[in-house]
Parts: structure tokens; C-alpha cells; sequence
């Protein structure tokens, strides 16, 4: 069984025993958290989709710790006028577990 959640501003594909980071959530490691912005539930050829959630449809997650992702740097340049600007940018994540997708299909 899989789901597609959305967190973040971003949507996900999941399944049972996935490890996903997403966008930092409130939570200490260990804490289960429940996922309702579920928007599609399937099974082999068996799909629901939401308009736009599957109602009743719920994905259980342990979250596992908070870290922060890869730094991107930003580099700000115009050419000819002696104006460069250069920063590094890192962001806060939570790694989440998925336990359980509860659904009625």
C-alpha cells in the first residue's frame, strides 16, 4: 500500500518502513505524528484519489531525529560595478518514519 501526503509545501510518495526527511516539524525524536493531508491511497491496481484529500485517510509516523540538509550556497553577482555577495544556506529537516497508512478503500 502506498499514499501521497503533503508537508511542507511539497507532496511525498510513501509506503510502510519509508524513510523521508521533510520540512521541520514540531516533535521530539521518538513521537508519533499523524499525517492527514493525505491526497491519493493505492494498492496494486487500486487507486483512490482525493478532491483534493482522500477523506479518512491518515499516514502514522515515528519521527526518528531533526538534522539539517546539504548547504546550497547563494552567490549574488553584477557584473561591472564590484558587487558580489556570497552565502551559504542550510535547512532544518525532520526525518520521519512512516508506521502505518490508514485508509478505506
Amino acid at each position: 500500500m502506498f499514499a501521497v501526503i503533503r508537508t511542507g509545501g511539497k507532496q511525498y510518495k510513501v509506503a510502510q518502513n519509508d524513510v523521508i526527511a521533510v520540512e521541520k516539524l514540531v516533535g521530539e525524536p521518538g513521537a508519533t505524528i499523524e499525517l492527514g493531508e493525505v491526497l491519493m491511497v493505492g494498492e496494486g491496481a487500486e487507486v483512490t484519489t482525493g478532491s483534493p484529500l482522500v477523506a479518512g485517510a491518515v499516514v502514522s509516523a515515528t519521527l526518528v531525529e531533526h538534522t539539517r540538509a546539504d548547504k546550497i550556497i547563494v552567490f549574488k553577482k553584477k557584473r561591472r560595478h564590484n558587487y558580489r555577495r556570497k552565502n551559504g544556506h542550510r535547512q532544518h529537516q525532520t526525518v520521519l518514519r512512516i508506521d502505518e497508512i490508514r485508509a478505506s478503500i
